[in-house]
This record gives structure tokens, C-alpha cells and sequence, in this order.
């Protein structure tokens, strides 16, 4: 079988997108890791599928896998190029696409200048619906690490789940080494997303995040709208913030009620055919 993909990346975080309302499309778990890798296959940090809706009120439905092989909620890097996506390959005619996925319904948004905003919906605070197995709701919880140490964390749910780090210096961080231990912490059941998130001003962060099933990655978008939502409910960050990662800057909006809006760039890389 004879597959079309698309090579694209949003501030780094890259993607194999895959047409499956114009093509048939079968793979399995196995299939993704061996295209991830990035020496003996195409190299990306997840694969999004492209599907048609399964209601009449959505365009679509938008399915992501990380590297690993393992189906996950959502991206918001791989909702930006998911855009682009349709809207290139003339899926859609319009600038405003609607999209269910595993974590919830997404609202696409190309912007005249390229860019792209993703209305990212509502975060998920209760400690139930992240989940993280904690007793009550707060703001920034404690967690114990295998050696004993007790970090402080906050947790949402960004139609999949995450916890944030505040560090005095995020180049310092250890992103690889703390980042694996916590998302596989027996309190985090489904596993977890892990940021390290550096508050430069109120309006101004940098952040890194080891993403679940991938490890580092360039840009995350769903880390990025997961701790903007963490600084505005311990009044680190006020209404929108620029966050800094390793790949880009993404703008982030919340005003500590309704939907989270995150805005950032899109590139396609190259198209291709995979037996």
C-alpha cells in the first residue's frame, strides 16, 4: 500500500500527517515507531490522522499518536498543522475548522498572517478529571520522588494531562531525568506530560517539556496553554503570556475563566509517499 503524508512542524514539535478522508489508511503501533525514528524512517514526534467527523457539527475528526505508537488526547502544535493541513490540501474552504478528538472538541482559527490560533476549550483542574490521584483540589500540590525529595507541582488537564515545575532557571532543569521519573508516577495514572517552567515577568515565560510516550520535545503546545493556566491560578502570569520554548515563542490567552487561546506558527517541510 502506497501512503501520502506530509512532513510538517509547529516552533520545532514535528509531525507525519496523514490524509485518511481521501485515502485509505492502515497502520499499526508498530508502523509509527518504525517511521519515527529519525535515522531509519521519517522522524517525528507524533503522527496525526485526518478522519471524517463522526458528528454532523465537527469538519473532522483529529486522532494522534506519539512515537512510541500509543494514541493520545490532543496536541496543540499538531492542532495548528492539522489546520494548515485541510486547509492546504483543500479538505476545507474555510479559515475556521472544527475538529473532535480523544480530549475534546477544537476550534482552528488560520490567522491572515499565517499563523494559527487553537481555542484549546476549558482546562480540567479536578484532580479526577487530569487525573492525579491526590485528596483535595489545589493550586500547587506536593509529590514525593523515589529518593524522597518533595517537589511542588501544579496539574490540569488540557484534553490530556500535565503537570507544571516551576524552576529559578529552566537551562538548568533536569528535564530528562526528572521529567521520565514523573511521568510514569504512580499517582499520575494514565501517565503525564511534565513542565519546567521558568516565570520571567508577567507576561513573559520560558518553558521546556518532556512530553509522555516522546521525551523532550522543541515546542509543546498543550504544555504551553497547561502552564499559562498553572501561573494565572497561583498569580504568577495575568490574562496572556509569552511563552518561550526551545523552538519558538508561542502567545497563550486565559482569563482564569472560559476557553484557553493559544496563537504560534506553522510550517510544512515536505511531502512524501511511504510503502
Amino acid at each position: 500500500m502506497r501512503l501520502k503524508f506530509t512532513k510538517m512542524h509547529g516552533l520545532g514539535n514535528d509531525f507525519m500527517v496523514i490524509d485518511g478522508v481521501t485515502q485509505s489508511v492502515q497502520f499499526s503501533s508498530t508502523d509509527i515507531a518504525r517511521w519515527a525514528d529519525r535515522h531509519q524512517g521519517i522522524g517525528f514526534d507524533q503522527l496525526l490522522l485526518v478522519e471524517p467527523p463522526t458528528r454532523p457539527d465537527r469538519d473532522f475528526r483529529y486522532r494522534i499518536f506519539n512515537a512510541d505508537g500509543s494514541e493520545v488526547e490532543n496536541c496543540g502544535n499538531g492542532a495548528r498543522c492539522f489546520a494548515r493541513f485541510v486547509i492546504d490540501h483543500q479538505l476545507i474552504h474555510a479559515d475556521r475548522v472544527r475538529v473532535e478528538t480523544a480530549g475534546g472538541d477544537l476550534e482552528l482559527i488560520l490567522n491572515p498572517d499565517g499563523q494559527v490560533t487553537v481555542d484549546m476549550g476549558r482546562p480540567r483542574l479536578a484532580p479526577d478529571r487530569i487525573p492525579f490521584e491526590v485528596d483535595t483540589k489545589a493550586t500547587l500540590y506536593p509529590l514525593t520522588l523515589n529518593d524522597g525529595t518533595r517537589i511542588e507541582l501544579a496539574a490540569v488537564n488540557m484534553g490530556n494531562p500535565h503537570c507544571v515545575i516551576r524552576v529559578e532557571d529552566v537551562d538548568r532543569a533536569p528535564v530528562e531525568s526528572l521529567g521520565a521519573e514523573i511521568e510514569s508516577h504512580s499517582r499520575f495514572p494514565q501517565r503525564v506530560n511534565v513542565g519546567f517552567l521558568q516565570v520571567v515577568d508577567q507576561h513573559h515565560a520560558r518553558l521546556r517539556v518532556f512530553e509522555r510516550g516522546v521525551g523532550e520535545t522543541l515546542a509543546c503546545g498543550t504544555g504551553a496553554c497547561a502552564a499559562m493556566v498553572a501561573g494565572v491560578i497561583n498569580q504568577w502570569f495575568t490574562d496572556h503570556v509569552r511563552i518561550t520554548l526551545p523552538g519558538g515563542t508561542l502567545l497563550v490567552e486565559w482569563s482564569g475563566e472560559d476557553n484557553v487561546m493559544m496563537t504560534g506558527p506553522v510550517e510544512t517541510v515536505y511531502e512524501g509517499v511511504i510503502e
